[in-house]
């Protein structure tokens, strides 16, 4: 079995254990996803966690960039961001529109009481770690 290089940029660390106690854990969560889903792709050898617009960000070879964050200004929920420019969003509007919030075409939105439906945002997480290599496909290898 392939390992995972992972490579984290030391500021991403420090931004994860900035975030309030009481998101914290929320937002250490979707890292592990990530983490998880990059792992178990096999044609992603290399996740990069870096910090992109200040937020966490994940970048793979054949990817669109993955963020998460969680902001003051919205306190009572927190998010993760794909390229509003790509087919990420509109796509998991059509297949997953009962099972998300989307905010946009830019992300996928949690309230701090949501249940996180790990499937399906798994789902989600892989086509944005694979897009360039899916973009192709009508609804992204989903």
């Amino acid at each position: 079995m392939r390992k995972l290089k992972l490579k984290t940029d030391p500021n991403t660390e420090a931004v994860f254990a900035d975030y309030p106690d009481f998101v914290k854990g929320k937002m250490q969560f979707m890292r592990e996803l990530v983490r998880e889903t990059a792992e178990e792709t096999e044609a992603v050898t290399v996740l990069e966690e870096t910090l992109k617009w200040g937020e966490p960000g994940f970048v793979t070879k054949y990817g669109s960039t993955l963020r998460m964050d969680w902001k003051e200004k919205t306190p009572d929920r927190y998010a993760m961001y794909f390229q509003c420019s790509s087919r990420l969003v509109e796509t998991f509007r059509m297949i997953f529109k009962n099972t998300f919030v989307f905010e946009g075409n830019r992300a996928i939105v949690f309230g701090l009481e949501d249940e996180i439906p790990v499937e399906e945002l798994k789902h989600c997480i892989k086509a944005a770690l694979m897009y360039h290599k899916v973009k192709h496909l009508p609804t992204l290898g989903i």
